[in-house]
């Protein structure tokens, strides 16, 4: 079992910067970033793997960044130029999948999934 407790959500205006942090009871081979918009399928937004191999979703490449301290088994993700568009509940997920070397933004890959944490972006 792992346990992933999500915080640091939050209201910005668009253009603005949020981080999303999210303490893991142990290390996986995979940590991701999921999201889920109301009315709206879960979708993945970034995932790195054990070694430091990081995925993104093309919405947000160029202003998303996930990263983490294996010593701590803490996953971020760092989301700047946030967009109305980003909002949404975001997950933390741990999975032990990869393929090709990388953590696949697929859900079914990912076996624990925090209790989630909103963030909202304002026009």
């Amino acid at each position: 079992q792992v346990q992933l407790v999500e915080s640091g959500g939050g209201s910005v205006q668009a253009g603005g910067s949020l981080r999303v942090s999210c303490a893991a009871s142990k290390n996986t081979v995979c940590m991701g970033w999921f999201r889920q918009a109301p009315g709206k399928k879960r979708e993945g937004v970034a995932s790195i793997s054990r070694d430091g191999t990081p995925t993104y979703a093309d919405s947000v490449k160029g202003r998303f960044t996930i990263s983490q301290d294996n010593a701590n088994n803490t996953p971020y993700l760092q989301m700047n130029s946030l967009k109305p568009e980003d909002t949404a509940m975001y997950y933390c997920a741990a999975g032990s999948v990869r393929r090709g070397g990388y953590c696949l933004l697929l859900p079914a890959y990912f076996n624990y999934w925090g209790q989630g944490t909103q963030v909202t972006v304002a026009s």
